[in-house]
């Protein structure tokens, strides 16, 4: 438990140092169970977006992000991130950066307001739940779609646009494959040209069991370890609703950090 909160605490004091933090939360609940409860890994960003004041939040699953085409894989060759697939929208790519297919293809794909705010930040973390074994689908579908940010160097031999984004993973699940899932991720973001702080790459498993020995107790028991174990304070959560907003500061009394020089 203590190992937990400290985790937490040092998560938060850690990205005290960055001009502008950007929180990708990838779980999801139907629209009506969401006026009652976030899921775990959404509310591990909302408790640290509370003690935090350079923090913007994106709730990913509100987002209209289209499949990733498979374009690195043609038959003609790798034509993900090439020149000809700029997004040519000052607002939607005021850096340039932003070279997508799908985001042509598609006029209603949101992929821009992730770049847009990834390439003005100088952290990023994402924050996935586990879901047979894997990062879950929105936050995989998000990953492959930012594949032309890799793409540009490896292998066109363009300059690294995210070498000095620092990133981070943390990942909720109820059984086993948490911590294996954290490694692949720090390493997927590595290779991609991210900077990776191991130390924020974390994760939280209610059991720590095989899939065949899961039971309903197990269930229902998760969300007050998790609770317990964090020191939050369930009716002080105000789930995320707005893009980019971050909920009132008066969130969790609990959390008290350390005194810092």
């Amino acid at each position: 438990m203590e190992g937990n909160y400290k985790k937490l605490v040092d998560t938060i004091l850690s990205l005290k140092k960055f001009n502008k933090v950007l929180f990708l939360t990838c779980s999801n609940r139907y629209k009506n169970i969401l006026k009652t409860q976030s899921p775990k890994s959404t509310i591990l960003a909302e408790v640290m977006s509370k003690k935090l004041d350079n923090v913007t939040i994106i709730n990913v699953p509100d987002l209209v992000i289209h499949p990733c085409e498979g374009n690195v894989s043609r038959e003609d060759g790798n034509k993900c991130g090439v020149k000809q697939a700029l997004l040519k929208d000052k607002e939607k790519n005021p850096s340039g950066y932003h070279r997508c297919w799908a985001s042509l293809h598609n006029p209603d794909d949101e992929l821009w307001k992730i770049s847009k705010e990834l390439f003005e930040s100088d952290c990023v973390i994402f924050f996935s739940s586990v879901r047979w074994g894997q990062a879950n689908m929105f936050y995989q579908k998000l990953i492959e779609r930012l594949n032309w940010i890799n793409n540009r160097y490896i292998p066109y031999g363009e300059s690294n646009i995210i070498k000095d984004v620092t990133s981070g993973f943390i990942c909720v699940g109820q059984h086993q494959y948490a911590d294996q899932i954290c490694e692949r991720q720090y390493d997927n973001h590595d290779y991609y040209g991210f900077k990776p702080d191991k130390n924020l790459y974390w994760y939280w498993n209610a059991e720590d069991i095989d899939y065949d020995d899961e039971t309903l107790e197990g269930y229902l028991e998760s969300y007050p370890e998790f609770y317990e174990e964090f020191r939050i304070v369930k009716s002080q959560i105000s789930p995320i609703k707005t893009i980019g907003v971050i909920p009132n500061a008066a969130a969790v009394e609990s959390l008290v950090l350390p005194a810092t020089k």
